[in-house]
C-alpha cells in the first residue's frame, strides 16, 4: 500500500521557521521525483518546490525562492523529502503536500505526479 505521510505543520507566527517532512513508503521511491505543493482556503493547488530522483536537482516557485529548501534522504527507508521553511510570511498560510512522480524529474505540475499525502496545516500570523 502506497502511503506519503506529511508532518511538522503547525501555527507560527510570521518571520519564523518551520521543517515538514514526508515518509513514503510502498513502494521503491527512490527513484521517484518529488515535490511539495499548497493550497489556500479558496485557491488552486499551487506548485512551492520540486526535486529529482537523487536530489542532485530542485526547483522552487517564485515566492518562496530563497526562503525555503526542498531535500530528500533515499538512504533510509521509507524514503523521507522535507521542507525547510525559513521568513514564513501570512501568505504562506495553507495545507502543504508532498507528491511523487514516477518520471523522476522535478516537476512543477501537479498532473505528473501519481501519489499525494493526505496533507499538513501551516498557519502564519502575522
Amino acid at each position: 500500500q502506497v502511503q506519503l505521510v506529511e508532518s511538522g505543520g503547525g501555527l507560527v507566527q510570521a518571520g519564523d521557521s518551520l521543517r515538514l517532512s514526508c515518509t513514503a513508503s510502498g513502494r521503491t521511491f527512490s527513484g521517484y521525483g518529488m515535490g511539495w505543493f499548497r493550497q489556500a482556503p479558496g485557491k488552486e493547488r499551487e506548485f512551492v518546490a520540486s526535486i529529482n530522483w537523487s536530489g542532485s536537482s530542485t526547483t522552487y516557485s517564485d515566492s518562496v525562492k530563497g526562503r525555503f529548501t526542498i531535500s530528500r534522504d533515499n538512504a533510509g527507508s521509507p524514503v523521507t523529502l522535507y521542507l525547510q521553511m525559513n521568513s514564513l510570511k501570512y501568505e504562506d498560510t495553507g495545507v502543504y503536500y508532498c507528491a511523487a512522480s514516477p518520471y523522476g524529474r522535478r516537476l512543477t505540475i501537479p498532473s505528473g505526479y501519481a501519489d499525494w499525502g493526505q496533507g499538513t496545516q501551516v498557519t502564519v500570523s502575522s
